[in-house]
């Protein structure tokens, strides 16, 4: 009778894949795929928008200000060279600075204007110490990719610190060649990294260097193919991407890919043991264990459209690119995958080869011996958890993501952040990254006396910058130096009080925008979409898991168990940066990127674990099933969640402190979701609760047979491993 229905389970879309002929088309069909993808996929980084339109939402008012200013002139980045001495500059150096800026003016190439080169500006204490000289950098649709080499010719023009005197480039242009290159290469750093991390975990799990490859090879193909298709959309339908969503990419695709591998192929090596034919093998295992990885990618990529809702360009971009990246990824493994293991047979598992009737190693593992001994006392243990889990969270009292300066972003510490400190110590900190406001013509005198008398505003800095139109459309352009740092609390700040001055004046449709103002309406931005993803999150994986286990109770308890979860992993990351790796802070987007991964990512474990059990409960009753559940799924989950953390752990080999941040806290996340959460939690809850867990659906009311001490998975349960 069983080899009966196994008959029957093998046909469909699953012996479509593994079949003895189509497997071989599945394999062709990628291939051709890849030979279009790889050449698109290089190009991705062509397509990536770092600029501030890029992260800002359109309504925005320094967005505004930013498309409205284009009439008055080219859009320029400044790069401020600051010259400092102790003791005075001597002629020696003014000679210098005086040749740097002939220097500097001849520069063309980079878009690099001479024409507009300003300077040198000496401090003005009677034998000054510092001066600096304000070299703008043309932009148009490409220079932001060039943004780095104009800010290298700069300074192979200008020279470096000798003799004393202090030579750094700072200003916006500074910094933004500082960012491109810790950018730079963060494709294929993140790729070998991942990589790196993927074959170690695999070779310690499989103990096999060939079963690896199967896995690499696929989610390799399913990361080309995913980018090629980002870099389509991205070039013809708008689709906004920049270093940051190509990155998280890269990590997202190896990690959930990797992890959808694992649990096929667990479930295909126990197929294996029972079948000599591979080929039923894997039809079988597909049947079974495919519909858990589908809804588990399902929900992935729900959550990921659902930042769609975001109002920051840069989060609403993130979305697509994710879902997309996990949908490949989620095809390459329920097709290409499985054809590879079929077509190289059994001998991949060497030296550990599952042959027909060996035994299965997990029936009286680890994870089974753990299930029993939670059975004796479910509700001391789950509360004992929760109440660890709960103290844990405290740490979130440390958390500050309130953003982080230039200076604070790095884990290095550039040229640009060293000559801004120079450049704060003998000037307004605020040069090079002035306020620009944009209004009414008739209304220009009232805003300007507005603006000089704001405090923060350097009042002498308050006019029409060089270079530009004076007027367009009846509309005037002016800037305003702030005092502060431009991305220091004190300066945006400032920008609130000068927007109230000016908004303040009757009649002028006044704006205020400028680098400051940009990094002020990303925080307004970033807190609106805190408050709205978060919960909608949560409703789309709550609904998902209701439809998926057909219950209520099950899907809140789950959702509970993830959330506590996530707050734990937050409040330990929160101590960790404190007083572990002296971070200044946390990113303001930093707590819905952890959210959005962990709670998408980490609620697969709980899918794998409670459509497992759910299976079960139908056969020998819900607390049986809970134990056989653990007992089958414990091991792989495990493996997979060491997978996914060592894959976001990768974001640390990035010299920038958000990412090593988000890499450390969903890494953190995923093995307390793995190792506590999965394994203690929720068995301890399912097991209290029994079969009430199922309410309304008729599991619920089913009488509940005696749970015996130990119980170990029945061959029947066996056969069905999720």
């Amino acid at each position: 009778m069983a080899d009966v229905q196994g008959k029957r389970e093998r046909r469909g879309v699953a012996w479509l894949v593994c079949g003895r002929r189509t497997k071989w088309l599945v394999v062709l069909f990628w291939l051709l795929v890849i030979v279009v993808a790889a050449p698109l996929a290089q190009k991705l980084a062509d397509v990536q928008e770092n600029d501030a339109d890029s992260w800002l939402p359109g309504s925005a008012e320094s967005t505004q200000v930013l498309s409205l200013s284009e009439d008055f002139r080219a859009e320029v980045i400044p790069a401020i060279v600051v010259y400092a001495r102790e003791g005075g500059l001597t002629p020696a150096d003014r000679a210098r600075i005086r040749e740097d800026v002939r220097q500097t003016g001849e520069l063309r190439a980079h878009g690099i204007r001479g024409a507009e080169v300003r300077g040198p500006v000496y401090d003005k204490r009677p034998g000054p110490e510092a001066a600096q000289i304000y070299v703008p950098i043309t932009m148009d649709a490409e220079s932001w990719e060039r943004i780095g080499p104009a800010v290298d010719d700069i300074r192979a023009r200008v020279g470096g610190s000798e003799g004393g005197l202090q030579v750094h480039v700072a200003g916006p242009g500074g910094t933004a060649a500082d960012s491109a290159e810790a950018f730079e290469g963060i494709d294929s750093t993140l790729l070998f990294s991942a990589a790196g991390i993927v074959v170690v975990i695999l070779l310690f799990t499989y103990r096999s260097p060939t079963l690896l490859l199967a896995p690499l090879v696929a989610v390799i193909t399913a990361l080309f193919t995913a980018q090629a298709l980002i870099y389509l959309l991205a070039e013809h339908a708008d689709l906004t991407v920049n270093g940051q969503s190509a990155g998280i990419l890269t990590v997202l695709v190896f990690g959930a890919g990797t992890d959808y591998a694992l649990l096929l192929v667990a479930r295909y090596r126990e197929e294996l043991r029972r079948h000599e034919d591979r080929h039923e093998a894997m039809a079988l295992a597909l049947h079974r264990a495919g519909p858990a990885v589908l809804a588990s990618g399902a929900t992935v990529v729900a959550s990921m459209l659902v930042l769609l809702t975001a109002e920051m360009n840069s989060t609403r971009g993130l979305g697509p690119v994710a879902a997309i990246g996990v949908a490949v990824g989620l095809l390459a493994m329920l097709s290409l995958f499985p054809a590879l293991l079929v077509i190289f047979g059994r001998w991949l598992f060497w030296p550990l080869i599952p042959h027909l009737g060996s035994a299965e190693p997990t029936e009286r593992g680890l994870w089974a011996r753990t299930g029993r001994r939670i059975a004796h006392r479910p509700r001391v243990v789950w509360a004992a958890t929760a109440a660890a889990l709960a103290l844990l969270s405290l740490g979130l009292l440390q958390l500050r993501a309130d953003g982080l300066s230039n200076a604070d972003s790095f884990t290095d510490k550039p040229d640009s952040v060293t000559g801004q400190e120079v450049l704060a110590e003998y000037f307004p900190a605020g040069s090079g990254d002035p306020l620009v406001i944009v209004g009414d013509l008739g209304k220009r005198a009232e805003v300007t006396r507005a603006v000089r008398g704001t405090e923060g505003v350097v009042p002498a800095s308050v006019g029409r910058p060089p270079g530009t139109k004076a007027v367009d459309d009846g509309r005037f352009l002016i800037e305003a130096t702030p005092a502060d740092s431009p991305d220091s609390p004190a300066a945006k700040a400032t920008v609130e009080r000068v927007r109230d001055a000016v908004h303040a004046v009757p009649g002028a449709d006044a704006l205020v925008g400028g680098g400051t103002a940009a990094l002020l309406d990303m925080d307004h931005a970033t807190a609106h979409d805190n408050k709205l993803v978060i919960p909608l999150v949560l409703v789309v994986v709550l609904l998902i898991l209701g439809a998926l286990l057909r219950a209520v109770v099950a899907p809140l308890l789950l959702i509970g168990t993830v959330v506590l979860s996530f707050t734990a992993a937050l409040g330990v990351s929160a101590l960790a940066f404190r007083y572990l790796f002296d971070y200044p802070g946390e990113p303001t987007d930093f707590p819905l990127f952890v959210f959005v991964f962990l709670v998408a990512l980490g609620i697969d474990y709980n899918i794998f674990l409670a459509t497992r059990i759910r299976e079960e409960a139908g056969r020998q009753g819900t607390r049986a099933g809970v134990l056989t559940g653990l007992a089958a799924t414990g091991a792989v989950i495990t493996s997979a969640g060491l997978v996914l953390a060592g894959t976001f752990a990768a974001l640390g080999t990035l010299p920038l402190v958000p990412f090593a941040e988000i890499g450390f806290a969903v890494a953190l996340g995923v093995l307390i979701d793995t190792f506590i959460v999965r394994s203690v939690l929720v068995t301890s809850l399912f097991l209290d609760v029994g079969p009430k867990v199922w309410w309304p659906h008729a599991l619920a009311g089913r009488p509940e047979p005696v749970l015996r001490e130990e119980v170990s998975p029945s061959p029947a349960g066996r056969s069905q491993d999720a």
